[in-house]
């Protein structure tokens, strides 16, 4: 992107008010509901942790509940 680090997280914190990790983790969350959502029958919340890039499925709910104030499995239902 031909801009340092530094330069690149100050940036994406000041458009979007998050920091980088936030800010990905989110869109993470918001491709997991909607994978939830369409192919509830085919995934579990476990296998649907792993598409979006989440290393533990446990971090995975927590991060969801906090963020949807929803447990993925009430999604998927």
């Amino acid at each position: 992107m031909n801009m340092s680090k530094t330069l690149l997280y100050s940036k994406l914190k000041s458009l979007t008010g998050q920091s980088a990790t936030e800010f990905v983790r989110n869109i993470r969350l918001k491709e997991a509901r909607k994978l939830l959502k369409q192919n509830a029958r085919q995934y579990t919340v476990s296998e649907i942790s792993y598409k979006v890039g989440f290393n533990d499925p446990l971090y995975f709910s927590r991060c969801f509940r906090k963020y949807f104030g929803v447990p993925p499995s009430e999604v998927k239902k």
